[in-house]
């Protein structure tokens, strides 16, 4: 393939942007591998070069190419206290004990619970599932639903994706004789609350190397763990490769690395999605109109939204009760109420998110210098402030806090943030401070609950202790870009080729190609705010290209004002099938003016 072209260094002279950042080569010092990667393996000269970026040597390329969870799987044991977890799992299912599961309320939870859920399900062991309700439980077990569960006769409480730092309810379960077993990923305190075992890689005291995992991934091995100790005593478990849809569901939507395990999971996981056999998960793909061979990035912004409206907005267990059902009427039913639960999620959010980023703007304007974003309201709803702080992250480049201050005098809060600085810790930091009543997360995002009159004294706190970070982080933040090409260079068997260096997400990016001196044939607004644009070449070809949520910000302003005039334009490529086609479109992140 030869539509790729060498880049210039510094990339176009770009060093300041639309959105403000420089443009900067990814891999430059990478070419000769490339080249070799190229030969060797006979690949086209686009793949190599995206291998050799992302520091892929030579004789790992067929692995990463083809990730296989036989190669990549560990033995489950690494995990602390998993033996455990799966002695006493395998008890229950020999005693036919009433287990019940404690999920989360956003999309990695309900997978989490579906998977364990329909493993028992197949066992023939009964089972209670309870998905705490944001608003009135909030996140992680809690001592009324604890007594609840007990009542009703169960003997082992599993919390899924929960758990680590639940003491006073884990207390609780101890003193009703419940068992408890913790199977989580969020960063653990010192000390860990009562518990059979604590499966957790994140935990001080594990070595396992697995930090990186979503809780349905530790899910999947603890149920790895439980097949292998079964067949200790006669009894067969379902193969378990049919969970890896939920696991690579629950893996993109969580937004953990992509590396790894991690690849093999999605990569694997994809190919059982497409096969259709969850009935849950194809009647969401029929309600969001997805007729194509789901990839990860539907997983992200199709699938994950839909069943985290649920928990947001609805009824927390519509999510884990689809990805359970077997009945197709009821899983066409439960999938179209929460897709019309998405679109009111939407519209809630839209109206949060321009409110957010006007008092955010000012804020900035008077003390441009914060190294963290901390915005609240008495107006917004709960289910939405993850999604708020996720829109203030991307328009302002920094972490970001949004809070819905409630009657009570509390505000719920959660978190995102940018590579290099670790909320999570943060967020355990100021639990210990004694600046929030709780919290916890992982690098990426956090949850907290907070008195509103400390919001300022947090605000602070998380400044002083990310402001370093958030620095350093802030001037790495470099649009790094694969290659340069030409509109008339973005062919199907171009996207098919870098699709080969997938599944793309957090810690594996996607590939970001920039189009130097591209005249902005058109430019408007379409959708919900989203900006169309089509980007001709010098020698008359045009490629379509779409900038999400930009209108009102200055990637999109940039395109609207400089219609007939030439821009550097900068995205990643994807395939419009629509209405039958395949044309390819670049999905911008980026632009800067070209003079």
């Amino acid at each position: 393939m030869t539509d790729l072209i060498d880049l210039p260094r510094p990339l176009l002279d770009v060093h300041r942007s639309a959105l403000g950042r420089p443009w900067r080569e990814r891999g430059a010092e990478t070419l000769q591998t490339a080249a070799a990667i190229a030969q060797s393996h006979g690949l086209p000269e686009v793949l190599a070069r995206i291998l050799a970026g992302r520091g892929v040597a030579l004789p790992d390329v067929p692995g990463f190419l083809e990730p296989r969870l036989r190669d990549l799987m560990p033995d489950p044991a690494v995990l602390v206290d998993m033996e455990a977890a799966a002695d006493r799992l395998a008890r229950a299912v020999r005693g036919r004990e009433q287990v019940a599961i404690f999920g989360d309320y956003d999309v990695d939870g309900a997978a989490s619970a579906a998977l364990l859920a329909g493993v028992l399900r197949d066992l023939g062991v009964p089972f209670r599932l309870h998905i705490p309700d944001r608003i009135t439980e909030g996140y992680g077990p809690n001592v009324e639903a604890v007594r609840k569960l007990a009542e009703e006769g169960a003997s082992l409480l599993v919390t899924v994706d929960c758990g680590t730092a639940g003491h006073a309810p884990l207390e609780e379960a101890a003193r009703l004789g419940l068992d408890v077993v913790v199977l989580d990923h969020h960063g653990a305190p010192e000390t860990l609350p009562p518990a059979r075992a604590v499966v957790n890689p994140n935990r001080l005291d594990d070595l396992s190397g697995l930090g990186h995992l979503c809780a349905a991934g530790v899910v999947f091995l603890t149920l790895v763990a439980l097949k292998r100790r079964l067949r200790r005593d006669g009894v067969a478990m379902s193969d378990l490769m049919a969970g890896l849809d939920l696991v690579a569901l629950a893996t993109v939507a969580d937004v953990v690395p992509l590396t790894g395990l991690n690849r093999a999971f999605v990569r694997q996981g994809l190919a059982v999605m497409r096969g259709r056999g969850r009935i849950g998960l194809a009647a969401l793909l029929d309600a969001a109109s997805l007729a194509e061979a789901p990839q990860a990035w539907h997983l992200g912004f199709l699938v994950g939204p839909r069943i985290n409206a649920g928990g947001r907005i609805g009824d927390a267990t519509l999510g884990s009760r689809l990805l359970l059902s077997r009945d197709p009427i009821e899983a066409a039913g439960i999938a179209a109420q929460l897709d019309a639960l998405n679109r009111e999620r939407q519209a809630i959010e839209a109206a949060a998110v321009a409110e957010a980023e006007a008092l955010t703007a000012l804020r900035l304007d008077r003390d441009p210098d914060q190294p963290v974003i901390v915005a609240s309201s008495p107006d917004w709803h709960p289910g939405v402030v993850g999604l708020i702080a996720a829109r203030l992250k991307e328009r302002f480049g920094r972490p970001a806090f949004a809070f819905a201050l409630r009657q009570d005098g509390t505000a719920t809060g959660s978190g995102r943030s940018i590579p290099g600085a670790d909320l999570g810790r943060a967020v355990r930091r100021a639990v210990e401070a004694g600046l929030a009543a709780k919290g916890g997360g992982h690098a990426m995002a956090a949850g907290v609950t907070i008195a509103s009159v400390d919001l300022d004294r947090f605000r602070d706190g998380l400044a002083e202790d990310l402001g370093r970070s958030v620095d350093d982080a802030r001037l790495a933040q470099a649009l790094l870009v694969d290659g340069l090409l030409s509109a008339g260079g973005m062919r199907p068997d171009l996207v098919a080729a870098v699709e080969r260096a997938g599944p793309f997400g957090q810690g594996a990016p996607e590939p970001v190609f920039a189009l130097a001196r591209h005249r902005v044939a058109d430019a408007r607004v379409v959708g919900n705010g989203h900006v169309k644009a089509q980007l001709r070449g010098r020698d008359g070809v045009a490629v379509g290209a779409i900038a999400f949520r930009a209108a009102e910000g200055p990637l999109g302003q940039m395109l609207l004002r400089r219609i007939g005039r030439d821009v550097h334009a900068a995205g990643t490529l994807t395939r419009d099938r629509w209405r039958g086609g395949d044309r390819v479109e670049l999905r911008l992140c980026d632009v800067a003016e070209a003079e």
